[in-house]
Parts: C-alpha cells; structure tokens; sequence
C-alpha cells in the first residue's frame, strides 16, 4: 500500500477502517471520489490486498457504463461468485428463508410465486450479507465504479450503508461524482446521511509527477540505459494503471544520477504535468509510453511528449488504434459493446475473428495498453473503453449489440444479460426479439426489478411484436408499471383493450388490471365501473362473479361513491344467495368478506357482519395471492375487531403479515399490514404496541416514497394513538409534516382522516377548527350510509367540539344519535363509547354519575380497555362534580389511572394522578 504517491491520506484512512475491522469488528463506511484517472480503482486495489492478508472475506465489484441498465449486476457481482462456490446446503444456510426472494436477483435460484417488490429484495439483501459477514466475515465489500452503478444496486447501497456501522462490515464504495446519474439522489446523499467525510483525490503535484518520472525511467531491470535507449514497457494491471500502483520507491529510485540529466529530467517532468494536469493514469500512460518510444528527457522533447499525449485520449488514442490494423479495431470495439470481462472467445465470435486472428489481435493491443488480460479481455481503463465505444459508427454499434445478443445466448447466458444489447437495436420487426425480451421481462420482475422490466417490455412494443402478440405485451407491459407509476399502467392497458386482436380471456384480465391501476390513482368510480361492464359482458358465470368481486370491493373504497345504497342492496342478494346455495369458492368468499364489511360501516347488527364474516374464512383468504389482492382478506379480518373479536382480528393480522413477509411483499403492503394492526391495537386498547406499530408502518412507507396511498393510513393511526397517549404537540407536528389535511383521499381510509384530524384539533382545544371537520366528515360518511359509530366515532368528537363551544343542545343531539346507532349496531364496545359520550353531557351532576356508571359496567365486559380507562376517568370527575366524598372520588381516580396505566394512556394517568 506504500508504493502511492500522495495517497497517504487516503490509505491511512482505509488501512484503519480494515484495522478496526480486524481486531474490533468494527464496521464502516468508506467513501473514495474523484474524475476518471485519479487513482480510485488503485486505493481500493491496496484495500483489498491489505484485507485479504490480514484473512478478511472481501467481495468485489464494479460498475460498467455498458451494464447501467440491468438490474442487480454490481450487487451479483458481489455475492453470485461466493454463492456458486459452495455446496447447496451451504449455500441455503448463507441465503437462509430469502432463497425465494433474492435469489433471482442474484442469479443462484429462480423465483418462485409472486414477484417479490423492490424493498423485498433489498430487506432480503441486507440480511444475507448480514448473515454471510457474521458466518464468513469479518467482510469487507469493496464497490468500484458505483457511478456506472444499477439503479437497483445503488438503492441497495444507499439503505445497506446506514446498517454496517453495527456489523463486522466495512463498505467501500468508489465513484466519479460528477458523473452520478440524476436518480441516484439516495445514493449521492449516503456519505452525508451516514456522517462520513468522502475521501476525494486530487491531481498529482508537479513534484509528485517529477518522482513518478524519475522512477520509470531510472528501472534498468531490463538492461536499457539511463536515458538513452528505448526500453520495454513496464508490466502494470488494469487496476495499478488507474493510479501508479506497482511502481515501488526503493527498487525503482536510482540515486546515481548526475546534475545535468536531473536538470533535463526535472524540465521533462514539469512538461508530463503541463500535458496531464498531474492526472496519474495519463502520466503513467505518457511516461511509459515515452520510454517506450525511446524519448528521453532533452530540450526538443516537449514536441514528442506533446504528440503522443494526444494519442492517449480521444481521437488521437481512435486513430493510434486504426492505425493498428482491422482486426484489433474490430476486437476492440467487440470489447467495448460486451463490457465488463468479456471472455476472449466471445469477443472474437462478435468481432467476426478466427481465433489466431483474435489471439493476434488481442495481443496488439495488450502491447499498446488499450486492452489486459487473455482469457477475459478487459481495456486498461475505463476511459479508454468509454472513448472506444464512442467511436464506433452509429450503424455498427447497432449491429455489434445484435451479434452479442445473439452470441451471450448462444453461450447460454440468461435473457437479462441480452436484453441490454436488444435495447441498443433499432426496431426491426423481429418476433425473436420481441420474445427475449419478454422473457428477460419477466426475470426482472421476479428479481424485484419491475422498472428495468418495463423498459424491455417498452422496446419489445416498438419492436414491433406480431399483432396476435400486441395485446399481451401492452398487458405485460401495464402490469410493469403498477407499483410505481399507476398512471402509466392505465395508459398502457387501455392501449391493449384496443387491439384487434385479443382474447376473450386476455380482456377480462387486462380489464382487472386496469381497474386496479385507476382505484391505485384515486379514480374508484371509474374502476367500479369498468368491472361492471365486464360482468355484464361475461358468459360464463365465475368470469361474471369475479368482475362482480372488484367491482363491489372498488365501490366500497369510493369514499364518494353515489348510489352505495343500492350497491350495498345487491351486494347483500348476491351474498346471501351465495350463502343459501353452499358456494365457497375464492370469488364467493371474497363476496362473502364484502358483505360483512358493509355491514359493518354500515351499522348493521354486529351478528350479521360477524356471520359472514365466519362464512368468508371457511377457507384460505390468502394476503399474498397475485390474483385476488389482499383487500378483502385485510377487511374481513377487521370486521372482527369492531365486532368485540380481537384475538380472532390479532391473529389474522399477524398471519397475513407473514404471508407479506414470506412473498417479500415488504413495500406499500407490509406498511399497510403493519399500520393496520397498529390500529387493531389502539382499538383494543394496547397503546404502547399501537404506537411501535404505526411508526413502523410508517417507516415502511417513508421507504416507499413519500406521497402514497398508505400514508393516509400511516400517518393517521399515528396520530390518533399519540393523541389518545396524550402527545398531541408530538402529533400535531406529525400532522404538519405529512400535511395531514385537507384535501383528503377519494378512498375510504380508515381510521378516518377527517375524523382523526378532528379529534386532533379536539385534544389541542381548537373547538371551532374541530367542530368544521367533524361535521364535514360526518355529512359525507353518512351520505355514504357509514353509519356504525364502532366503525368512526365522529359525533363522539363532534359532540365534544360542540359542548367546548357552548352548544350543548347540538352535543347532546349529536351523542344521542350516536347511542342510538351503537345499539342497532350491537358491540358492546361501541355502546360503551356512545354511552359515556352522552352521559358526560347530562346536565345534573348525580344522573351524570349513573349514567356513566352504567357506561362503565358495559365497558368492563368489552375489549376496550382504553375506553374503560376514558369512561372510568370521567366518572371520577362526574363524582367530584356531584360533591361525593373525597374517599369514593379519590379511589375512582385511582381506578382510572390504574386503568390508563394498563393500556400505556399516559397522559390520562397523569390527568388522573393529578386529583390524587
């Protein structure tokens, strides 16, 4: 690591983190910037030499201008070679239960089931590598050219940084920052997330470039002269040439030089600089080159040096090459399309070169430091192969990316690795093309990478594919997009129910989709009613149940929706003939599941929501299955919350979470799992798990992207929990942050968010504020017909905000319609709630006391202990107001508390304590 000059810095840095590592395993992050030529590649060389001497697991990798636009290729270059190494048992126990979820995206195993979504892929990452450096390592992972990096190792990257500083793993990453893609946003910002400094090198001084001259020239272990004789070039790597790795100060340095050849070596070093601006790879190229070329240091030297200066980099180093002759300029560009280590007979085979041809070609240009290696052909430098590629002419390069397409899958390389030599083709019509495409399509989506997905499936549509085939690519196409750009999907589905041909089977598929994608974009009516026409046009009976499903389900998350009334009159026929007639398939469960939601936002008795409700899982409701979504199963499970059944709603939550997990479904849905049994929690008054939770829930959802549906639902559990612990500063912040206002989502979320605002704006005394939107959202819920008060307490808060404000009469009104409600309904948890909202409101102070002591007795019996908590609080104040002895008021606020305490409602404890 000593034979670098002015990188001490940077080697001290690193040569302390491996330390550490070593005898602490103590991981870091490592950062190395700097432009092309500045020696990156030759400090990470010195890494992992120092590593593996010191008996480190190191892996490997870098990025590739070429193979920027496939998925996952740094991060297999990482792990496949360690992966492929060892035995199967070996290799499961490394990989562990992620197998099924990373192994596509790693190359070691097909995927199998649904297509895992991206954050699965990268929480299945973090724990393999996590797992192989506590297994293998210490483990160091050294990331070159990360500039040229996948999008999707990049994301990995810029997550996994933020875990290593407590694992035995040191992650050195190095890259050209001006150089950075515009999407690398996450990854540009990892060194400053993380509290690193990024190690950036600078040009090499004059005085340097003067040592670095003096020590080439002065090698005489090849017999030449001081200064006089041409002498052969230097052995050097492709990575030492980055930098000046190899060349060593006390073997290299002779000391006998005399003054005038110093002075004439001390000019000629000064004029390296003036030409290379003390680059190291251009001064290392020029100076060996020049000794090569028998120039020695002299006045007339400048000229020469200024020549061949201009050989080594663009037009002048394109013309160096044609100057060599056909079959080395065609073996060089063969390189420079295939990439990274590109086997020799590859090379040749899409250069159009017999082997002596290639071997002679290769040669060449090993001798002129464009390429290294024998079997695997590598240039010297990236710049050279970025210069090289550059020059080839427009049509060549084309036909060049059709050979090696063409030449990778002969070889029996995957469709992954052609289609990004198909993208480099213009359109041709060639159905060929078009089916690996599709194929490399859908090994993308199954690693987790449906954005590189989509870009084989676009080309395949320009391609374009025959017109029996159009449809299912638009489909396949449309599908790409769902997860993060809806939008798009509805365009491209709507382009496939426009085709000629399509079949019958296809349409009713892509119609689905379509549907799915409009209600993901907040366009549910339209979605209800695209799945209407598609049940009316169905011949065959399943085909019309199952359009019948969505569009039922899509209806009722229309938070405006007209006509539910009726929606909710056939969806109550069609269930009970369901019922009647004995069918339990997965389309009439699932209509089954429906019928028992709408009963219960609507407040009809808890007996009959329940009863469909058991009717629905009288089989597998899967969370996880690709084809039906996981909606109804997550309704059907919380129907069993409002109906006082919170184990049963408990244990289907935590097993669908699982399912979430298993899928690698670890994006949009585990937050939304996760935040709903946070809300499952709250309701069943465990505040403290509600609130590990929601934040959970909600960090999921930050990872996704800021802005998604399921924020909705994140951020409101969140806020109506730390409400209820009585942080209602720590959620207002939370509120204003996420601009947790209106206007609110088209769908129906729930805990309401209207209402969540409302009670916000309640806990905080702004009466007037929570008064407005609490009678907004009860206009538009009972618009609706979401009429269970179990379901959303609105007129609770609404009678509060009235009574803060002096409107007694319109809270009395408001608590009665509640109580009302909450006894068709029928659990006796909502009937405990609605009968300590009104008796907190009766005017004489002793039937207040009955009333709500009657409200306790119910809520002893239900499975709401934070509404106990809150019924047995005010009961305490209702006792003092009556002027009851101070011993039966003081034991009822003990009661309280001990109640609050028991259900982590911290802020009522001390509320209650404070009367003690």
């Amino acid at each position: 690591m000593d034979g670098l000059l002015e990188r001490e810095h940077e080697l001290d840095a690193v040569r302390a983190a491996v330390t550490a590592l070593r005898d602490e395993r103590s991981g870091a992050l490592v950062v190395v910037t700097g432009a092309a030529g500045l020696g990156k590649t030759s400090v990470l060389a010195s890494v992992r030499e120092s590593a593996r001497a010191q008996g480190l697991l190191v892996l490997a990798s870098r990025g590739g201008e070429q193979e920027q636009g496939s998925a996952f290729t740094v991060v297999r270059g990482l792990l496949r070679p360690l992966l492929e190494s060892v035995g199967d048992d070996e290799r499961d126990a490394l990989l562990g239960g992620w197998n099924a979820i990373v192994g596509a995206a790693l190359g070691v195993a097909p995927s199998r089931g649904a297509a895992p979504d991206p954050q699965g892929v990268r929480d299945g990452l973090d724990w393999v590598v996590t797992n192989l450096a506590y297994q293998r390592g210490p483990l160091v992972l050294v990331v070159d050219d990360a500039h040229w990096a996948d999008a999707e190792s990049l994301s990995w990257l810029a997550g996994f940084a933020g875990r290593v500083a407590n694992l035995p793993v040191l992650l050195i990453v190095a890259y050209r920052p001006d150089e950075l893609p515009d999407w690398a946003d996450a990854f540009r910002g990892m060194a400053g997330d993380n509290g690193v400094t990024p190690l950036g090198l600078s040009a090499l001084t004059p005085e340097a470039v003067d040592a670095l001259v003096r020590r080439i020239y002065a090698d005489d272990d090849d017999g030449a002269g001081e200064f006089g004789e041409p002498a052969a070039e230097p052995a050097a790597t492709a990575t030492d040439i980055d930098g000046i790795g190899g060349i060593d100060a006390e073997r290299d340095f002779d000391p006998d030089l005399g003054p005038d050849d110093a002075d004439l070596v001390g000019a000629f070093a000064r004029d390296v600089w003036a030409l290379t601006g003390g680059n190291p790879f251009e001064t290392v190229e020029l100076v060996a080159k020049a000794r090569v070329r028998g120039i020695v240091p002299s006045d007339g030297s400048w000229i020469r040096l200024r020549e061949l200066a201009a050989e080594n980099t663009g037009s002048g180093l394109i013309s160096r090459l044609r100057r060599l002759g056909s079959g080395p300029v065609r073996l060089a560009r063969a390189v420079a399309v295939l990439g990274i280590a590109t086997p020799v007979e590859q090379a040749a085979d899409v250069a159009c070169l017999g082997p002596a041809e290639a071997d002679s070609a290769a040669e060449r240009l090993r001798h002129e430091r464009v390429l290294t290696g024998r079997q695997i052909l590598e240039f010297v430098h990236p710049l050279i192969a970025t210069s090289v590629y550059r020059s080839i002419p427009e049509e060549e390069r084309t036909d060049l990316h059709d050979r090696a397409a063409r030449r990778v899958l002969d070889a029996g390389r995957s469709p992954m690795v052609a289609a990004r030599h198909w993208l480099e083709v213009p359109p041709r019509g060639d159905a060929q093309v078009v089916g690996q495409l599709r194929e490399a399509a859908q090994l993308f989506m199954q690693s987790g990478a449906p954005e590189t997905a989509q870009r084989c499936l676009a080309r395949a549509v320009e391609e374009p594919p025959p017109v029996a085939e159009r449809a299912h690519v638009l489909f396949e196409l449309g599908c790409s997009t769902l997860l993060y750009d809806p939008a798009a999907t509805a365009d491209q589905l709507r382009m496939a129910l426009d085709q000629p041909v399509i079949p019958t089977p296809l349409r009713e598929e892509v119609s689905v989709r379509l549907a799915q994608s409009l209600a993901h974009s907040n366009s549910l009516a339209e979605a209800a009613g695209i799945m209407a026409e598609e049940a009316q046009r169905a011949e065959d009976p399943a085909v019309r149940l199952k359009m019948q499903v969505w569009q039922f389900m899509w209806g009722a998350f229309d938070a405006w929706e007209e006509g539910s009334e009726e929606r909710s009159k056939r969806l109550a026929e069609l269930a009970e003939r369901l019922d009647a007639d004995g069918d339990r398939s997965i389309a009439a469960r699932y209509v089954l599941g429906l019928r028992a939601w709408d009963a219960t936002v609507r407040g009809e008795p808890v007996d009959v929501a329940l009863y469909y409700s058991d009717r629905a899982l009288e089989g597998e409701l899967r969370w996880a299955h690709p084809e039906w979504g996981f909606e109804v199963p997550v309704l059907t499970a919380l129907v069993h919350m409002y109906g006082d059944r919170p184990q049963r709603a408990l244990d289907l939550f935590v097993k669908g979470i699982k399912e979430y997990e298993e899928a690698g479904w670890r994006g949009a849905h585990l937050s939304f799992g996760h935040t709903i049994l946070g809300y499952v929690h709250y309701r069943t008054g465990d505040l403290a798990e509600a609130e590990k939770e929601a934040r959970y829930g909600l960090e999921l959802a930050n990872r996704v992207g800021v802005g998604t549906p399921v924020h909705w639902y994140a951020v409101g559990t969140l806020i109506a929990v730390l409400t209820a612990r009585g942080a209602t500063q720590e959620a207002r912040g939370l509120a204003d942050r996420y601009e947790f206002a209106a206007p609110y989502s088209n769908a129906v979320v729930f805990p309401d968010s209207q209402t969540v605002r409302g009670g916000l704006l309640l806990g905080l005394g702004e009466f007037v504020d929570a008064e407005a939107e609490l009678s907004q959202a009860g206009a538009r819920l009972d618009a609706r017909g979401m009429r269970n008060p179990g379901w959303c307490g609105w007129q609770r808060g609404l009678a509060a905000a009235c009574a803060g404000l002096g409107d007694l009469d319109r809270a009395r009104e408001a608590a009665a319609d509640q109580l009302q409600r909450a006894e068709h309904y029928g659990a006796l948890s909502a009937i405990g709630a609605a009968m300590r909202a009104a008796g907190e409101l009766e005017p004489d102070p002793r039937v207040r006391v009955t009333r709500l002591e009657e409200a306790a007795q119910i809520l002893e019996q239900a499975p709401a202990p934070y509404e106990r908590a809150r019924g047995l609080y005010d009961l305490a104040l209702a006792r003092v107001a009556a002027g009851q002895d101070a011993a039966a008021t003081a034991d009822a606020f003990r009661r309280a508390a001990t109640a609050a305490d028991a259900c982590s409602a911290d802020g009522l404890a001390r509320e209650a304590r404070e009367h003690l």
